[in-house]
């Protein structure tokens, strides 16, 4: 299994087979799981339609030599019935073709389906989306390899097996046309005769493994040199991301200077790569094309003498020349190809990446150990010799032993950086790291309010009942909710659709999730620093809102000092030692300050 590197390191760039491996495996499930019907369906009829339309390929062959032929002898009614023929070839043909393109797209679109609902899946079950950026595991851009990566690593694949499929099948026909029609030819070699047996066949072989050869030696430096560009862009489109976010934060102190400094030199190593693959591709269009343009005269060059000589009718040369002509393509498959092959992979790496490092994720807890999380029927919570770590094994929270009743209301406080934030995840399920265990209700039953809350895509009301959007509550409570914690002017705009983590200050957004809390009373409340971004009279109302709202709700709340110390049943402190924090009661370490 191997460790995820950083976005431009050598050793994600460089080809390995492994990924190729890899990738089938997973992605293979869908030939193998409980979309197989669909899969073997679209696949063999896709396969069936490759064949049939290899067949009108030789119909149509051998259509060329007729008419050539009737042209030759200017027989003008075999050339009526024959002009009759292609007609309705070139309706089949079309008609075909059509089926291929609904078939194959088909196809494309329900393994790419199926593909992002795994990706998806895997990454947000066990809450790998969260614990990956905690362990610093997380690939670059996860949601770039599920949004486009799945796309760009299934679309090449199915193109690819058409490609190949059709090569063999159109390899198999077609030698063999070369090879009967061709037959022998006689050459006078310093004055001694020389048979070479099915001459045509020999040539085109001869002639496929050199173009394929050069192609494959001139462009093998593509498959690293996409995959260079490929990370340079997606590290282009982070940077633009994160600035948009962060936009008020580089307004305010005048840091768009140095952001177009840094944007640029992103962008100068992004066009650098890309000129890099462009100088790829032209060395390898002077093969492609060079083998182009030699392609249609080759053959022609070939059976001249055999015509000369009248062993060869006019229309046998041009369905040899046609057999050549499809032979080369069935032979370029992977030359015209490669470029593709190279995008693939690329994508490839990309998505088995993240699916490497979510498979690290939970190997290492599972040799870690962890906590041992236990879920009750109540609400009651209880820490049993809870020693909390981090990935390395550096203690940060030194057995804690703790049991909040249901109902009470529990601060923890402790000055920054002591593992305040550490600890309620753990209790929240959220930090896996550690020993001890840990008594808790399910976490569906558990609200988490985080320093900066998250507001979902869409309308106000949805932000405040966000995760429970089916629950019945009237305007009218709505309304006195948001009243009540400060936010009466936006029950005006309840249904109003706008980007509501930008539009609320930090303060509202804070007060927003306080008023997500009283209108659906969890049972647990876990706070932390939910409350920092306002003022002590704030705070204190909020709080004394709360304790008379949730009366029945268990609260724990963290924070560096106590704002509100009167709405609390109990308080503790994280105090910092060298051997990790413990944790005690706060009377023990002097008395706190409480604002009326």
């Amino acid at each position: 299994m191997t460790t995820a590197v950083a976005p431009d390191d050598p050793r994600d760039l460089a080809y390995d087979g492994q990924v190729a491996r890899r990738f089938a495996h997973f992605v293979g499930e869908w030939w193998r799981g409980e979309t197989a019907g669909r899969a073997w369906f679209l696949s063999l009829a896709l396969g069936a339609l490759v064949v049939f339309n290899i067949g009108l390929n030789v119909a149509v062959n051998q259509w060329n030599r007729v008419f050539f032929d009737a042209l030759e002898r200017r027989d003008g009614s075999t050339l009526g019935l024959a002009v009759v023929a292609f007609a309705g070839l070139v309706v089949v043909i079309a008609g075909v073709g059509v089926l291929i393109v609904l078939t194959r797209e088909t196809l494309q679109v329900r393994w790419r389906e199926w593909l992002v609902d795994r990706l998806t899946g895997l990454w947000l079950d066990r809450q790998r989306y969260y614990r990956l950026n905690l362990a610093h595991m997380e690939p670059a851009n996860p949601e770039y390899r599920i949004a486009d990566e799945s796309r760009l690593s299934t679309e090449p694949l199915v193109d690819f097996a058409i490609d190949l499929l059709n090569a063999l099948l159109s390899f198999a026909a077609f030698i063999g046309i070369l090879w009967t029609v061709g037959g022998a030819l006689s050459v006078e070699f310093f004055g001694t005769s020389v048979t070479i047996p099915a001459y045509m066949t020999i040539a085109a072989l001869l002639y496929g493994a050199l173009m394929s050869g050069l192609t494959v030696w001139v462009g093998r430096p593509l498959v690293p040199g996409v995959a260079a560009k490929n990370e340079a862009e997606a590290r282009f489109r982070f940077e633009l991301t994160r600035l948009r976010e962060n936009a008020e934060s580089i307004a305010l102190i005048r840091g768009e200077p140095d952001e177009r400094g840094i944007l640029a030199r992103t962008y100068d190593r992004l066009v650098g790569r890309w000129l890099g693959v462009v100088r790829l591709h032209g060395r390898l269009t002077w093969i492609t094309n060079a083998s182009g343009a030699l392609i249609p005269v080759v053959p022609l060059l070939l059976a001249t003498p055999k015509y000369l000589s009248g062993d060869l009718s006019l229309g046998a040369v041009t369905q040899l020349a046609a057999a050549f002509f499809q032979v080369q393509v069935a032979f370029a498959w992977l030359v015209d190809r490669y470029k593709f092959v190279a995008m693939w992979y690329a994508s490839a790496r990309r998505v088995i990446a993240l699916v490497e490092a979510a498979e690290e994720l939970d190997e290492s807890l599972r040799k870690a150990g962890g906590i041992a999380r236990l879920e009750g029927g109540d609400a009651r919570i209880a820490l049993h010799h809870l020693t909390i770590a981090d990935r390395a094994g550096r203690v940060l929270v030194r057995d804690a032993n703790l049991v909040v009743a249901p109902g009470e209301k529990v601060l923890i406080l402790g000055e920054s950086g002591v593992g305040k934030s550490t600890l309620v995840r753990a209790v929240a399920g959220l930090w896996p790291w550690g020993s001890g265990r840990i008594l808790a209700p399910e976490a569906s039953r558990i609200a988490f309010v985080p320093p900066r809350p998250y507001l979902p895509l869409g309308s106000l009301r949805q932000a405040l009942l966000y995760p429970a959007l089916d629950l019945a509550v009237d305007d009218g409570a709505i309304a006195r909710v948001l009243d009540a914690c400060g936010l009466g002017p936006w029950s005006g705009r309840l249904d109003h659709v706008e980007r509501w983590d930008q539009i609320l200050s930090s303060g509202e957004r804070q007060r927003l999730a306080l008023a997500r809390l009283i209108l659906q009373k969890p049972a647990i409340a876990i706070l932390d620093e939910a409350i920092c971004a306002l003022d002590d009279v704030s705070q204190a109302q909020l709080m004394r809102l709360l304790r008379s709202e949730l009366t029945g709700t268990t609260l724990i709340a963290v924070a560096q000092r106590d704002s509100a110390g009167f709405v609390y049943d109990r308080r503790l402190r994280l105090k910092p030692g060298e051997a990790g924090a413990t944790l005690i009661p706060e009377d023990e370490v002097g008395p706190v300050r409480i604002i009326a």
